[in-house]
């Protein structure tokens, strides 16, 4: 089969903001390419002798997508085109032009597994499901995740500020609301930390499916975390399914100009002293999240946590 491959030139700035775009949209599997040198710890278990000489950051990243053959470009690349213009609202998208190409077939949707390894979030392990537990670990809290098509391994920062949060919040008796569940990593973060329930929202319906399997491999009975495709944000009947007043906690792990949004939705369905964790924010965009919390006299800052170049606000409903 053949593939139809777009490569987009833009920014480094903005590479977290079309990358996820695109997850959005539905495209599956993306390659990013920029001269931003490579820490140590991204280094760290190449198997090479020599990196290669990328040249002085200038700053620019390509970003490029790919295509079957069958489906409608022309729709595709609308979408594209659509979403690039509603984040040109918010970072540098640069020259934004795309170039068409071809390529061969690629299993894009399971590759990526080779780079998903067991890893730790303090006393957490967090593991694929196609891996064994290591020994060193065989007395932590196990967490078993396949995200399959839906966003959500947990070795992202935002991932893991985020998870760090609930471990603080989350009592015998929480009820949690995780906005943006992807594969519902955080929906099943907070039960195993003791929640007593979970309810999730994602825009993708492969959330549904992700979380379901991932409930399945965690021996989390489906009557503790319910999930509804659909937009809290202006969706009536997703707000109405997720209930006024209702959650001890809010998790949104989305991005930066989104949590802005949702600072105005989410008090509805806090408790009163009920808290809400957001990440998903580089640390660009920090401010900007502080200065619309700042202005919501519903909620109160009480925490903010950095990880890399990632942040984690926490507030609470006043």
């Amino acid at each position: 089969m053949k593939w139809k491959k777009f490569t987009l030139t833009t920014t480094v700035e903005a590479e977290d903001l079309i990358s996820s775009m695109l997850d959005e949209i539905g495209i599956q599997g993306i390659e990013i390419e920029d001269k931003v040198p490579l820490t140590e710890k991204e280094t760290k278990g190449m198997f090479i002798d020599i990196l290669p000489e990328l040249g002085p950051d200038d700053g620019v990243a390509r970003i490029s997508f790919y295509v079957d053959e069958d489906e409608d470009t022309d729709e595709v690349l609308a979408k594209v085109r659509e979403g690039l213009e509603e984040l040109s609202a918010f970072t540098d998208l640069g020259a934004g032009t795309i170039q068409a190409s071809e390529t061969e077939d690629k299993d894009w949707i399971n590759n990526w597994k080779q780079y998903f390894k067991p890893f730790t979030v303090d006393h957490i392990l967090i593991k694929p499901t196609w891996e064994e537990i290591p020994k060193e670990h065989k007395d932590k809290l196990l967490i078993q995740i396949d995200p399959g098509t839906a966003f959500g391994t947990g070795m992202h920062e935002t991932t893991q500020l985020c998870i760090r949060q609930l471990q603080k919040y989350v009592n015998g008796e929480s009820l949690v609301l995780d906005v943006g569940t992807g594969s519902g990593i955080l929906g099943i973060a907070a039960l195993k930390l003791g929640a007593k329930e979970v309810w999730g929202t994602d825009l993708d319906e492969n959330a549904i499916t992700a979380v379901g399997e991932n409930l399945a491999s965690n021996q989390i009975p489906d009557d503790r975390f319910h999930v509804i495709q659909g937009n809290i944000l202006d969706e009536k009947h997703v707000q109405d399914w997720a209930g006024y007043e209702k959650y001890d906690i809010v998790a949104a792990n989305i991005l930066a100009p989104v949590i802005i949004l949702l600072q105005k939705e989410i008090p509805v369905h806090l408790k009163k002293g009920g808290i809400f964790i957001t990440s998903g924010i580089i640390n660009t965009k920090e401010q900007d999240v502080l200065d619309a919390f700042a202005a919501n006299d519903q909620l109160e800052v009480v925490e903010v946590n950095h990880q890399g170049d990632w942040v984690n606000v926490t507030a609470v409903r006043r």
